[in-house]
């Protein structure tokens, strides 16, 4: 699925993916807000929050609500990178009692200047940011790795 949000595709979207869109935009508001304004440790807190008792992840669902989040990203006025992107599907997913991680990692090349980058996964498979990742070496998840959920 690609980020279109045409109105062809609208009219025909049925009532699963409109909750799925209404719910994507706060999410990436919120990751947005609290990437701007709250120290990474806190951010991190908010990513490691919402475990409930792990439910298996539906490949269909995982497109579906990583569709609804890039629709909405490249659309907000203000620049949604792979930071907010994963911060927002990752709530989504953990609120649902998915089991994701949250990946944070680092990569310089050569002199260039470091480079960071987020990703989350379900079941070690990537849930979105997957394509960059391997260029990245992960320096911390969220939850941490002995945290339960």
């Amino acid at each position: 699925m690609a980020g279109s949000l045409s109105p062809r595709r609208l009219r025909r979207l049925g009532a699963g993916n409109w909750r799925l869109l209404a719910e994507a935009l706060p999410a990436l508001v919120h990751a947005s807000v609290a990437i701007r304004l709250l120290p990474f440790r806190r951010v991190a807190a908010l990513a490691s929050r919402d475990a409930m008792p792990a439910r298996a992840a539906d490949e269909a669902f995982l497109r579906k609500a990583r569709w609804a989040v890039d629709a909405w990203a490249d659309r907000l006025p203000w620049r949604a990178v792979c930071f907010q992107r994963g911060l927002a599907l990752h709530r989504m997913l953990r609120r649902r009692g998915i089991a994701s991680v949250l990946h944070y990692g680092v990569a310089a090349e050569g002199d260039a200047a470091l480079e960071a980058h987020v990703w989350v996964t379900v079941d070690g498979r990537p849930a979105i940011g997957g394509e960059e990742a391997p260029r990245f070496t992960c320096v911390a998840v969220f939850p941490a790795r002995d945290e339960p959920g």
